[in-house]
């Protein structure tokens, strides 16, 4: 039996690997450039509010291509579906190191959105295709494990790419990933998907379904608990030139700062959510993760009540904030996909065509709105996470309210 599990388990940690690549995709593409934004506004005469809007063009797209990755894998299979979108998403970075103006600019970074999505949404599928319980669980917090390097990586990288070469290096970075991980994709993928569980690519067919999984309270409040944590400190990532060049007074390679804390903290929740993982149930765990990020938002909020805003301590609830998210995350999307087990594909595009919409929010009205200084930051990140609290509290009750008509009809047959 440990001959055959040691193989498995080798599989395993290459999947995650490469999952945590294609979904690491869409992180490099929000984070890499922000160093450059002030540097890319002077090139094309446009305004900081217009080149912050090259976020949106990429977030709004992202957000509504998520309902289709989804579902294109649930009838074309995983593999197709991966490899086309990567395909699409070199084209486009081609364009974005290319642009001409800043309205080319805004054009290509659309398509990167369109695209961008594909790799999360399917991998997440992929997860559940391979793995139940809490082997899926596991497998999902390697990912973010491995993932949680994107994002600290990228605006670091970035910010030298940018000193060294230009903001166009930039994009012709983003270029060679997405070329290295379609190439490693096209060798290596498997096709988790048969051909005799794929579902009918009929629009009437979708729409019902969309509309099932759309209608379902259970899912949209984990949905909404997801995409709440996330944004909750997704504002200080799109924030990121403001929060630490404005008011941090950090320089363009300065953003280790910032990612460096939220990448120890997603990669500590990660690890903490692979060993509660079979330990305690997923409802537990999520319990803990909320305690850890409310106190995480107290005492960034009472930081900036009391002390002037500086280096170390202004990142230091961030990195907490982080560990929480991260170990809460894998828990609550597993219990949203697991409510629609026969089209978690389209469970999934679902799922984070939510999340996105919120992120996409968050970077064109919230971000703008809270970031002239670290006090409104943090408190816009407390409001976040309240909303998000509040929905997996109602979660819980719909949960309870379920199991107790159950129950009582057992009871009264």
């Amino acid at each position: 039996m440990a001959d055959t599990a040691k193989p498995a388990a080798r599989r395993h940690r290459g999947l995650a690997a490469m999952l945590a690549a294609l979904s690491a995709v869409g992180p490099f593409s929000i984070d890499a450039y922000l160093p450059s934004m002030p540097e890319i506004g002077r090139t094309f005469h446009a305004s900081p509010l217009l080149v912050q809007q090259t976020l949106t063009a990429y977030m709004a797209p992202f957000a509504l291509m998520a309902l289709w990755h989804g579902a294109f894998s649930d009838t074309l299979g995983r593999r197709r579906v991966t490899l086309a979108a990567l395909a699409l998403f070199f084209l486009a970075s081609v364009g974005c190191a290319l642009a001409w103006n800043i309205e080319s600019l805004l054009f290509f970074r659309t398509m990167q959105g369109m695209t961008a999505g594909a790799g999360m949404v399917v991998g997440r599928a992929i997860v559940r295709d391979v793995l139940d319980g809490a082997e899926a669980q596991r497998l999902m917090s390697q990912i973010t494990l491995v993932f949680a390097v994107a994002p600290a990586v990228a605006p670091v990288l970035g910010g030298w790419l940018h000193v060294w070469f230009g903001w166009r290096a930039v994009f012709a970075f983003l270029v060679l990933f997405t070329g290295g991980v379609w190439l490693v994709c096209w060798r290596s993928l498997p096709e988790t998907l048969p051909q005799e569980r794929r579902q009918p690519m009929n629009p009437g067919f979708l729409f019902r379904s969309y509309w099932r999984v759309l209608q379902s309270a259970p899912f949209v409040a984990l949905s909404f608990a997801v995409t709440f944590n996330f944004a909750a400190v997704f504002i200080y990532i799109v924030s990121a030139p403001v929060f630490l060049i404005r008011l941090l007074h950090v320089s363009e390679t300065g953003f280790l700062w910032l990612f460096g804390p939220s990448t120890l903290g997603i990669v500590t929740g990660a690890w903490l959510s692979g060993r509660a993982a079979g330990r305690i149930t997923r409802r537990q765990t999520v319990g803990w993760a909320y305690g850890i990020m409310i106190v995480a938002v107290v005492g960034n909020v009472l930081l900036n009540l009391l002390v002037p805003p500086g280096l170390p301590w202004s990142v230091l609830p961030i990195f907490v904030y982080f560990a929480g998210s991260a170990l809460a995350m894998p828990s609550l999307t597993l219990m949203a996909l697991d409510l629609f087990p026969e089209q978690r594909g389209l469970a999934a595009s679902c799922q984070s065509f939510v999340q996105t919409t919120g992120n996409a929010v968050a970077t064109a009205v919230v971000a703008p709105l809270i970031w002239a200084s670290t006090l409104t930051l943090a408190a816009g990140q407390a409001v976040m996470l309240a909303v998000g609290f509040a929905a997996f509290l109602l979660y819980l009750r719909m949960a309870a309210f379920r199991s107790a008509t159950v129950d009582a009809g057992a009871a009264s047959s």
